[in-house]
């Protein structure tokens, strides 16, 4: 049966599950996932980062039936799995201050459930955060995995309004949450469009280290035009494309 076309889908498991393409990247990961650490990468919106996220999601809880076929099935221990506290802005879009707190606020409740944290109404987000990620490292008796997609949109959904500057502050207090954490976490990894460097969010984070330009994982996302004659030559028949 002819696979469709992965438009718009940036969910592993609907992708493995419904029968889409899926361009095996799973050796980019893990060798990113293997190394540990704080990690950066900015790509473009549509360039593939939240399906990234999911698919290192999927692969850190364990769910080995997902990875079938792909690279890193007969690699990697899926018995060893870890919590992972994700948060997402990619397919949020946020107007005010107000939205962003309700957003951030259902974001850590939805983690509180699963890991059965008890949320605090009368702590800050960050505290929240910070309490969470201890959590996890006590309850699970294993390092936390973060996962930050699209770090940056709230404020560019923002900018040119009034609260800008305030939404900058309340992500850059949550970022920081990570800052002195580094017994409790084993891997970081902060996707956006715009470079940490140049939006002073993480000023905290001196290890964040930006694999934006890297060689080695230039093609983490993306398609490269080999990829695309082997994934979707089945679309590509009776097109003048040369791979």
């Amino acid at each position: 049966m002819k696979k469709k076309l992965p438009i718009g889908v940036s969910d592993l498991k609907k992708l493995i599950k419904e029968n889409y393409i899926y361009v095996d990247k799973t050796k980019y990961i893990y060798e990113l996932v293997a190394n540990g650490g704080y990690i950066f990468l900015s790509r473009p919106r549509r360039f593939g980062k939240s399906l990234l996220l999911s698919t290192i999601r999927y692969l850190l809880e364990g769910e080995k039936e997902l990875f079938k076929g792909l690279y890193i099935y007969d690699k990697w221990y899926f018995t060893k799995r870890y919590p992972v506290i994700k948060i997402d802005f990619a397919e949020v879009n946020i107007n005010s201050l107000k939205e962003l707190k309700s957003e951030i606020k259902a974001t850590l409740q939805e983690l509180a459930i699963k890991y059965d944290y008890e949320y605090k109404e009368n702590y800050t987000y960050s505290r929240n955060l910070n309490l969470l990620i201890k959590h996890c490292y006590i309850n699970y008796n294993k390092q936390v995995i973060v996962l930050v997609d699209e770090y940056d949109k709230p404020i560019l959904d923002m900018i040119g309004k009034e609260e800008v500057n305030q939404v900058r502050d309340i992500l850059k207090s949550l970022y920081s949450t990570l800052k002195g954490l580094d017994e409790y976490l084993k891997f970081v990894l902060i996707t956006g469009f715009s470079k940490f460097s140049k939006v002073s969010l993480f000023s905290g984070l001196n290890q964040l280290k930006d694999i934006s330009l890297s060689k080695t994982n230039g093609n983490i996302c993306g398609y490269t035009q080999q990829e695309l004659g082997h994934y979707f030559k089945d679309y590509l028949k009776g097109v003048n494309y040369v791979v």
